[in-house]
């Protein structure tokens, strides 16, 4: 029986990309939502979880931060996709005649010169993959659609130009979530994520994160989110290298654990080579 991954968006969706590339014995299971994602996880439709976490052009990817340490699932890899982007248009069409284009309004104005040169006007779509997979279904020669090469394939579209974004290091960067954790050391370098808040103490974040700088451990991301829309609740995300048995990491986390009133680890997993 084949093992399944699932992700959000159509068949042809950068997290489609991301799973075929870290995971290419899988099958991809395509979900409207984050949360259909994780329910595939949890309900044993699908084995591993693909979620996008940030990019390195728009930052935060929206929710995923509040999901994750109420998924019930494990950081197991992370994974890295530079977002290549083409235009594509039904057979036959050719680029001259394109005047129209769809796409996520996060694709459009990483495009904005190669359109504007060629006097194309982009219109905001729900989903690249799925605005490709519309324009395959319905035959619409009216209008391209701006997405990878692989929704391309996936719908049988002709790639009129490729790479056309205007920056050349966009990258997203994905987190592999499995229901077990795998916290055995696979890699030289491991990362550890966790999220916690502190206690309502004076100058406890920064007494909490002294830890980490006294004993050696270096914090690659620390990020703050309102927990349930208020304003005095406020929850972190925090990536660090290491393994929560390396004496270092271990010292630092106790040293943190006594300015929290909450900490969880979401995952410890190898660093993809793409990090560095």
């Amino acid at each position: 029986m084949t093992s399944r991954i699932a992700f959000q968006g159509d068949l042809g969706a950068y997290s489609h990309e991301a799973c075929r590339d870290a995971r290419p014995d899988y099958e991809a299971l395509p979900c409207a939502t984050f949360e259909d994602v994780i329910e595939a996880v949890k309900s044993g439709r699908a084995e591993l979880a693909m979620l996008p976490v940030e990019n390195s052009t728009y930052g935060r990817v929206a929710d995923i931060h509040r999901l994750l340490p109420e998924s019930g699932l494990h950081i197991v890899d992370e994974a890295f996709v530079r977002v290549h982007i083409a235009l594509m248009a039904v057979k036959g069409v050719k680029l001259e005649n394109v005047h129209r284009v769809r796409a996520h309004l996060v694709l459009i104005p990483q495009c904005r010169g190669f359109l504007d040169a060629h006097g194309i006007v982009g219109e905001a779509a729900a989903d690249s993959a799925g605005a490709a997979a519309d324009i395959a279904a319905t035959g619409d020669t009216s209008v391209a659609a701006l997405a990878s090469e692989l929704a391309a394939e996936m719908h049988g579209l002709d790639v009129l130009a490729r790479n056309i974004e205007d920056h050349d290091r966009n990258t997203t960067r994905f987190l592999i979530m499995s229901r077990a954790p795998n916290t055995a050391r696979r890699s030289e370098t491991m990362m550890t994520t966790f999220v916690f808040r502190v206690r309502n103490i004076p100058a406890a974040l920064y007494k909490g994160m002294g830890g980490f700088a006294t004993n050696g451990v270096n914090m690659t991301k620390l990020e703050s989110y309102m927990v349930d829309g208020s304003f005095t609740a406020t929850q972190f995300y925090a990536d660090i290298e290491g393994h929560p048995e390396d004496e270092n990491v271990k010292r630092a986390l106790e040293e943190l654990d006594y300015f929290t009133s909450y900490l969880k680890i979401l995952g410890t997993y190898p660093a993809d080579m793409k990090r560095f």
